[in-house]
């Protein structure tokens, strides 16, 4: 296996229920929705997805920032998703919204490092763009 490969697994537990686990030796319960069998003990598939991207812009900003000798003390970014209501019920639109917390965050440098990740270094949502709409914002709050 190449260093650019990334190996998960899924496995059936019961009813709609997953365990899925990660190359990296990390698991996750992923269950369906009641009206397929699922009894809500874990997230359903579209929301990693959700999270996959939140997660992976997340990283970038908080790299950048760092980069930029910026003073973070919290970043949450809320991800919303907006599906089609046909089948296959696909995105049509993500927006994340990022609130840094810091002290002293420069604004400018904030602006940028959401940019650069939206449109750079996020492979995730470099992935989804040729489908979804992706889109970015954020605000800033003193620590």
């Amino acid at each position: 296996m190449s260093n650019n490969q990334l190996v998960t697994r899924v496995k059936f537990v019961e009813g709609a229920a997953w365990v899925g686990e990660s190359g990296s030796g990390h698991g996750i319960v992923i269950d369906g929705s009641p009206d397929i069998g699922g009894r809500n003990l874990g997230m359903r598939p579209m929301e990693l997805i959700l999270l996959g991207v939140g997660s992976c812009s997340a990283m970038d900003v908080i790299h950048i920032l760092k980069k930029a000798r910026q003073e973070v003390t919290e970043c949450v970014i809320d991800v919303t998703g907006t599906r089609v209501d046909t089948d296959p019920k696909v995105f049509s639109d993500i927006h994340l919204h990022f609130t840094v917390t810091g002290r002293d965050l420069a604004a400018k440098h904030v602006a940028r490092a959401v940019q650069l990740s939206a449109e750079k270094y996020c492979s995730a949502s470099k992935m989804l763009q040729a489908s979804v709409n992706i889109t970015h914002d954020h605000s800033i709050e003193a620590a």
